[in-house]
């Protein structure tokens, strides 16, 4: 009986191991089984290092120990220097028994600050694939995980998407403690709290969720906390991934969650009562609640003094209108409501359109689907080329078409217009609906004309109106409309002006210091 309880263990254990789940096998008291499991576990993977080493070998009483670890995840300076060499020359008293023996390799002979002890194969292979440094001791049941990460990292850059006149240059990384300590750096205070996750049944990404007790809502973090728990995915490459399964609506075009790559803009929603969320191997960070206003700030409204961020915001509002509605209000006007146009210009649009063969909606959209081509374009070749290609492809293809006979004069201004004003949302995620919702307003226009566009924006408003964000209102302070609250929103008021909160995002903690 006892044979087949062990043999059927056995065979437990080599199958968990062959389909790669190891759910709680826990360690063995034998290295040489353990060992085994392992290298059962890893395959023939050239990148897995396995050193045994002797210790107390001057002893009758030879205890054995492993070092494990992953080549390429791990500081080779740190193995050597501070784990191979502690264990190999540091001498260990004859008399110690293996617990002891245990104890004094953790507590005497390991000079790493971060040393953490492991039980289950799982949490091993976690560590060890994250590049941790694995110890196993024979006849000891608890392994040790040494932090000894040191891959190779493209460190603190400039970011490239986010650009700004005055203030930081910094962006995140791919690393998630570099990530974590860009935004200590910004926040030195004892409540930021950065709670750890994995995610991911194959990749095992680690995330982490930065918040400041005591000002962010207990509500808020809990729904955070529970949103990531049910994340069930074989893996998370990207926070895009995360932000798919978090996110409130999934039938719309708006985002309903902030993304930066930009320490102090998330440094600032944090300080706010907002939560973020850090995934490893991506720069891009998520911040919830989100609001749609938050669009059309910059982390540079803040820089500057407050009557010229006002004028900048203004501007981008004024930027957002035309990029949605320009060319639907020009196929309208020309289709349908000609009699709204002075009569010279009238004449001169006749004049420019006489020789198209297509209707006004037709031309926008030939317009507006080439220059979206080009701007994808653009984007995918490489830096060198993409901003010629698409400045010298968009002059040339415009003067062409116009040169044809295909579009008016008057078209090729009206989209020019439009997609430079697109360019000035501070958010990318905000530019790509606005772009969706054009094509929208355009067809509206063509077939109710002016009509058509305000039923369209009676549409959206009430769309807009109706989605949330982890609880908070995304329209909110407009909608509902909240006058404490305008002093951050159309308009900034003065430094000394801010003296309190956003009102939905945190509701025990509304006054700011120093007020």
């Amino acid at each position: 009986m006892k044979r087949r309880k062990k043999q059927s263990r056995k065979t437990e254990l080599q199958s968990s191991i062959s389909t790669g789940e190891l759910k709680s096998t826990f360690l063995k008291k034998s290295l040489e089984e353990n060992l085994a499991s392992i290298k059962q576990m890893m395959g023939n993977s050239s990148d897995f290092v396995v050193r045994e080493v002797p210790i107390n070998k001057q002893s009758f009483k030879k205890t054995k120990a492993a070092i494990l670890y992953i080549d390429g995840l791990i500081d080779k300076n740190t193995v050597n220097e501070y784990v191979m060499e502690a264990l190999m020359y540091e001498p260990v008293e004859d008399h110690l028994t293996i617990q002891h023996i245990s104890e004094q390799v953790k507590n005497n002979q390991l000079p790493i600050g971060d040393l953490k002890e492991v039980t289950e194969l799982k949490k091993m292979f976690h560590h060890l694939l994250s590049g941790d440094t694995v110890i196993l001791l024979d006849r000891e049941t608890t392994a040790l995980a040494a932090s000894t990460r040191g891959w190779r990292d493209r460190g603190v850059q400039e970011t490239t998407s986010e650009g700004v006149i005055r203030g930081p240059k910094e962006a995140f990384t791919e690393t998630l403690r570099t990530n974590t300590a860009l935004i200590r750096r910004k926040i030195k205070d004892s409540n930021l709290r950065v709670d750890s996750k994995v995610l991911g049944k194959y990749t095992q990404t680690d995330i982490a969720v930065l918040y400041l007790e005591g000002m962010a809502e207990k509500s808020v973090i809990e729904e955070v906390h529970r949103r990531l728990d049910q994340i069930d995915i074989d893996g998370v490459l990207e926070s895009g991934y995360i932000e798919e399964y978090i996110q409130d609506a999934d039938y719309t075009p708006f985002p309903t969650v902030y993304y930066s790559e930009r320490p102090d803009a998330i440094a600032a929603g944090i300080l706010e009562g907002r939560v973020a969320i850090i995934t490893d191997g991506t720069p891009i960070v998520l911040l919830v609640p989100t609001l749609f206003i938050n669009f059309m700030q910059s982390s540079e409204d803040y820089y500057q003094r407050y009557d010229i961020s006002t004028a900048i915001r203004l501007l981008r509002l004024l930027a957002f209108n035309i990029a949605l509605f320009m060319p639907a209000l020009y196929i309208a006007f020309t289709t349908f409501h000609q009699e709204m146009i002075p009569a010279p210009l009238l004449i001169n649009l006749a004049a420019q359109r006489e020789g198209v063969p297509f209707p006004a909606f037709v031309e926008a959209m030939i317009m507006e689907l080439t220059f979206e081509i080009l701007r994808e374009a653009g984007v995918r070749l490489p830096r060198a080329v993409g901003s010629a290609v698409s400045i010298v492809g968009a002059l040339v293809l415009g003067d062409a078409a116009v040169q044809a006979g295909l579009v008016s004069p008057g078209m090729v201004i009206v989209v020019a217009i439009t997609a430079i004003s697109s360019f000035v949302f501070p958010s990318y995620n905000m530019a790509i609906p606005i772009r969706i919702l054009r094509f929208l307003f355009m067809a509206l226009a063509a077939t109710f004309g002016l009509y058509g566009i305000i039923l369209g924006l009676i549409m959206m408003v009430m769309h807009l109106c109706n989605l949330q964000s982890f609880g908070v209102p995304y329209m909110s302070p407009l909608a509902p409309f909240v006058p404490k609250d305008q002093k951050d929103t159309l308009l900034r008021f003065p430094r000394w002006g801010l003296f309190s909160r956003p009102s939905f995002i945190s509701k025990t903690n509304k006054k700011r210091n120093n007020h």
